[in-house]
């Protein structure tokens, strides 16, 4: 089987979009042959690693570079300057796509990422001309953010996300290409739950749920912490207002809880939220970590009890998987891909609600599983099944299922 991939961002050795589709397509080499179409950003590092795969033979690389400038805007998060370049971007690779099917009997045509809805690319259209299938996604298409969560976020970013929220809703309805990249699929695969309800509400598409993200698999040892006199929960990522870190200081102070610690992982604001934590009486109990290195966070992953994640807006995130990966049961909202990741035997979840409710509701969680130290050792060992279940092996697999049932239509 010949597939052809639409991949803007593909690296190994890294995180984000660029690894997310390098774990993809280096996994689903050891099935089918891949014809990937990527910019040109990281082609040192692809050149370098895949002679070194087993199932390198398997994947051939195109490249359709961009300049520094536009790179740039590609990785400032929000510069909405880059979708035009991307749309050039996203043309050049169609004509590329379809040279490579003038040479190849290509089988199917697959937009990969980037996972965002806006931009579907054009090897629908290719799909359409040509006849050959095409698959777009994981995508990520949540229609809104939960303004109830703006607060203490800036008069200008609560104006943004609002607006962002109204022209998300526009663009589910009515963006032309959108809607004929979703008409033309085979298949759209949805990264989350919520990408899943609005297909079905703006589209009437049912979308099977395949989040972007995979898990590795690794083989640590159950550590028994039943007995220990601190309850370690773990906090990580950017101190931003999407990351919610004000709520989970929050939520150590509504626990009252002693024996819980706080570890604080990433970079950004720190001073900000250690004088709001001085604010809360809870200085003591909270651990500044700083920015470092993921190895520091694997090894501090080990340790503790909890991972705590209050983040709203999200896509898969992949720091959860590695929770996961190092057996640490994960407390989070019901919501994006950790809502679909973390499940009843590796941690619990909350609603969105409000802010007030959902300190309440993290609180009471924290204290209970503090109280309760051999249901914490259970969902820590069941994390060895989830791995599995989550892993990149599996999810190649399951792309597989669908590639080989499009074609038996």
């Amino acid at each position: 089987m010949k597939i052809l991939i639409n991949a803007y961002a593909c690296s190994p050795g890294m995180g984000s979009e660029p690894g997310m589709a390098w774990n993809w397509v280096s996994n689903l080499a050891k099935f089918c042959e891949l014809h990937i179409i990527t910019e040109g950003e990281f082609r040192e590092k692809i050149e370098t690693v895949v002679p070194t795969l087993e199932q390198g033979g398997n994947m051939h690389f195109y490249y359709n570079p961009v300049s520094e400038k536009i790179r740039k805007m590609c990785w400032n998060q929000g510069d909405w300057r880059f979708y035009k370049y991307y749309r050039e971007w996203q043309w050049k690779t169609y004509l590329l796509a379809k040279d490579i099917c003038s040479k190849e009997q290509i089988d199917i045509l697959h937009q990969l990422n980037m996972i965002g809805f806006r931009e579907p690319g054009y090897l629908w259209q290719l799909s359409r001309e040509n006849g050959v299938p095409f698959v777009w996604g994981p995508v990520d298409a949540k229609d809104k953010f939960p303004v109830a969560y703006l607060d203490g976020a800036g008069l200008k970013t609560k104006l943004f996300m609002r607006l962002k929220n109204f022209l998300t809703g526009i663009q589910l309805r009515y963006s032309k290409r959108v809607l004929l990249a979703a008409r033309q699929s085979s298949v759209i695969f949805s990264a989350s739950s919520n990408s899943q309800r609005s297909f079905k509400k703006y589209m009437n598409i049912d979308s099977p749920l395949l989040n972007e993200t995979g898990c590795y698999v690794q083989d640590h040892p159950i550590v028994d912490k039943t007995d220990k006199e601190t309850f370690d929960v773990l906090w990580v990522g950017k101190m931003d207002f999407r990351k919610q870190l004000a709520l989970a200081l929050q939520t150590v102070a509504k626990s009252e809880n002693n024996k819980l610690r706080l570890h604080i992982m990433g970079g950004g604001d720190a001073e900000s939220y250690q004088s709001l934590a001085k604010s809360y009486g809870i200085a003591d109990k909270c651990i500044w970590h700083g920015a470092v290195s993921h190895d520091e966070v694997q090894d501090i992953m080990q340790k503790s009890d909890i991972f705590l994640f209050t983040s709203v807006a999200e896509g898969t995130p992949h720091v959860v998987l590695e929770a996961i990966s190092n057996n640490l049961p994960v407390v989070c909202f019901d919501t994006c891909g950790q809502g679909d990741a973390v499940n009843d035997k590796v941690g619990r979840k909350i609603p969105l609600s409000s802010p007030c409710q959902s300190v309440s509701d993290f609180a009471k969680l924290l204290n209970e599983l503090e109280d309760n130290r051999s249901l914490l050792k259970q969902l820590s060992e069941n994390c060895k099944e989830r791995q599995q279940e989550l892993s990149w092996e599996e999810k190649a697999k399951t792309m597989m299922e669908w590639y080989e049932k499009i074609l038996r239509k």
